[in-house]
């Protein structure tokens, strides 16, 4: 159990665990506190030409003094963005086959040969021709496999009815 204010009268006694009571209340315009703006503020005027600081000492120019109020130009090149462009001879991406292979033949290697028969055809249009090589073998070669499972399944499904039909 906590201690408690014994000058504490009120429903909430786990509240009266402090050891000190809040101050009392004071009055703003009696204790010393400002009641209202002070106003604007005093700036200290310097003669002209001099401030706070020593005065900067000027930069020898390389070329002499230039004209009061302007400075050497300076010019900016525009921004040269470096972009590859579509390849002149781009590589099969096999996007047909993969649409077959993916409808008729074997559906997980099918959308697999398809999603790199996209990064084929993107990589294309990039000028990335290794990864275009890449993926467009890849893409081959899953089509390829995924159209030798089609078959296999289509071959053993007929030697399957044909042997099941000839049991009858």
């Amino acid at each position: 159990m906590s201690k408690q204010n014994p000058d504490y009268i009120g429903q909430y006694p786990e509240k009266s665990d402090f050891a000190d009571s809040p101050p009392a209340y004071q009055d703003p315009g009696m204790a010393g506190y400002q009641t209202s703006y002070p106003g604007p503020q005093q700036y200290v005027a310097y003669p002209p030409g001099q401030g706070p600081y020593p005065p900067a000492q000027p930069y020898p120019s390389p070329q002499g003094q230039y004209p009061m109020g302007q400075g050497p130009a300076v010019t900016m090149q525009p921004a040269i963005y470096v972009q590859r462009a579509p390849l002149v001879h781009p590589m099969p991406d096999y996007l047909g086959y993969s649409i077959f292979t993916m409808l008729c033949c074997c559906l997980p290697l099918g959308i697999a040969a398809l999603i790199y028969s996209i990064s084929t055809r993107d990589a294309n249009n990039m000028g990335n021709e290794e990864l275009a090589k890449k993926n467009s073998r890849l893409a081959r070669n899953l089509n390829h496999t995924g159209l030798g499972i089609g078959i296999a399944v289509l071959i053993l499904w007929i030697a399957y009815v044909a042997f099941s039909a000839s049991r009858h």
